[in-house]
This record gives structure tokens, C-alpha cells and sequence, in this order.
């Protein structure tokens, strides 16, 4: 037989000594009237004593019973409190929230997010970190974390947060001294600045018509951090390959100018990835929808 937690049996020897009967303790601790019994005589049995006298109409505190629960007397609200601490959790959005994130979007979308987020949610607060390193969310203690690109496991939930698509662009101050591609296959001849992360490699691909092709580079300059390539990229250094959410302002204010028109590149599918549990706190639930809807806009 399975051994109870000794701490039901407890909270069922209360209740069942302040009413004085199994099945009103029953009702007020959403449990059937056997389990109830079966806890109060495991208590019973361990502690090597009766506690009630039964008899068919009633029962009554036996002399040991009643020095035992006048002992017990402020355990139980206690516990309640206890239980009321834990499970405000799940009906509230409140404690420390840990996520990991790219440093690229991170800076650009996050951070902002973040401060708005709190200002929203005073009773939560958050430890972000950026960095492009694969977190393990359970062994690294996170709630959650936010990628581009993630390989998920069964044991992870993902929600999609947003799309954001690949752009080519380069300073004004670039093309007018160097011109503008006007196929991809001109890039072998321009100065390209190439992301280290990217997972295609030193491959830069686009789509026509449906056709698909693959452009080999070799970068002039190679960084693993998308805004220093932004950076470069507005100082004229040469044309890089983005996501939106780094470059799409600077292509709006005329900052930079975006290239290779009737071209397609690739999209991002920006995720939020989280442990599979039916228990999702609140501050993740609410925090990962907050999210979804800043990046949406």
C-alpha cells in the first residue's frame, strides 16, 4: 500500500476534530469520506495511539487526541498560508522571472519590452540574459527563452512569436561610391558583411520565381554580434544581410537602403520556447503574450 503524507493525515485529524465528523471533514477537504478515515488511522497507526472514540452515532476526541490537536493547534493555518504563497503563483503574475535571449534582439525588442512590462506587472521581476549560448532551461534554472531559430525537445513548449524577414542593405554613402548589385551574384564583387551565427554559413540565399540560390561570400568583415554589423553598415563599410527588427528603422529613416529588390531572402520565426507543464506560472503566461503582442506591432 502507498504510504500517505503524513501531513494529510494531519490536516484530516484537525478537520475531522473540528467537526466532529469524517464526512463534514470529508466535504470541507474535497476528498471522500474513506480517504479521510484512511489518513486519520495512518496517523493512528504511526503514532501508536487512538485519537477518536467511534461509535456508530458519533465520535469524540479520545484524552490523547485532544492533548494532540491542542499541540497541533497553529500548525494548520500555517500550512494554509503556505498553500496560499505556492499557489499564488498560478493566479497571479508575481516573482522573478529568467530569460535568456539573443543579444541582437534582446537590445532591440526585449529590453524596451521588459520596461514595460514591469511597469505593468509591479509584483514581477526580471532577469534577462543575452547571449547567443544554448541554455538548457531546466539544469540553468530559466522560464523561458526567446531565439530565432530554436531545436526544441518533447519535454519544451514553443510559441510562435512573430516572423520577421531577412534584409540586404547598405549606406547611401556605399552605393553612391560603389553602386547597388543588381543581381546576387554581383556580391562577389562588393564588400559584404557577414554574421557568424548564421546558419546557413558564409551562404547568403535568395528566391526568384521560385528558384532558389545560393550565394557563397567571402565577408569583408565577420562579426557574431548584429548590431556592431549594423554599425558597419551605416559607416559604409559595405552591404549586410539582417533581420527587419535590426535594420527596418534605419531603412525607413533613410539611414540605410535596402537592395536586390524583387528578391526574396529567408524569414526568422522569432519563438518562445518554455518546460512543458501543465502548471505554467502567470508571470510566464502573461509575459510571453505581452510579448507576442509588442512584436506583432
Amino acid at each position: 500500500m502507498k504510504t500517505l503524507d503524513p501531513l494529510d493525515g494531519i490536516a484530516a485529524f484537525l478537520t475531522v476534530s473540528t467537526h466532529l465528523s469524517f464526512t463534514r471533514a470529508a466535504d470541507e477537504l474535497g476528498m471522500s469520506r474513506a480517504t479521510v478515515g484512511a489518513q486519520v488511522r495512518q496517523l493512528e497507526d504511526r503514532l501508536g495511539i487512538r485519537l477518536f472514540q467511534r461509535s456508530t452515532r458519533k465520535i469524540a476526541l479520545t484524552e490523547a487526541g485532544a492533548a494532540y490537536r491542542e499541540a497541533l493547534s497553529g500548525i494548520l493555518p500555517q500550512i494554509r498560508e503556505a498553500e496560499r504563497a505556492a499557489t499564488s503563483f498560478q493566479k497571479e503574475a508575481v516573482g522573478r522571472l529568467r530569460v535568456s535571449a539573443p543579444p541582437d534582439l534582446g537590445h532591440m525588442v526585449i529590453v524596451p519590452a521588459v520596461s514595460e512590462f514591469l511597469k505593468l506587472n509591479p509584483a514581477v521581476s526580471i532577469e534577462l540574459d543575452l547571449s547567443h549560448r544554448a541554455v538548457n532551461l531546466v539544469e540553468d534554472g530559466f522560464d523561458l527563452a526567446i531565439r530565432g531559430r530554436l531545436e526544441v525537445d518533447v519535454n519544451l513548449i514553443t510559441r510562435q512569436l512573430a516572423t520577421s524577414s531577412i534584409v540586404i542593405c547598405a549606406s547611401p554613402a556605399y552605393v553612391a561610391e560603389h553602386g547597388a548589385p543588381e543581381t546576387p551574384h554581383d556580391l562577389a564583387h562588393h564588400s559584404c558583411l557577414h554574421f557568424a551565427e548564421l546558419r546557413w554559413g558564409r551562404i547568403w540565399p535568395f528566391i526568384r520565381n521560385g528558384e532558389e540560390f545560393r550565394i557563397p561570400i567571402v565577408p569583408r568583415l565577420e562579426l557574431n554580434h548584429s548590431l556592431g554589423l549594423r554599425d558597419a553598415a551605416l559607416e559604409g563599410v559595405g552591404i549586410v544581410l539582417l533581420p527587419d527588427f535590426i535594420v527596418g528603422e534605419d531603412i525607413r529613416q533613410g539611414r540605410l537602403v535596402r537592395l536586390l529588390p524583387g528578391w526574396e531572402i529567408s524569414t526568422i520565426q522569432l519563438q518562445a520556447v518554455y518546460p512543458a507543464n501543465r502548471h505554467i506560472a502567470v508571470k510566464v503566461r502573461r509575459f510571453v503574450s505581452y510579448l507576442a503582442g509588442k512584436l506583432r506591432s
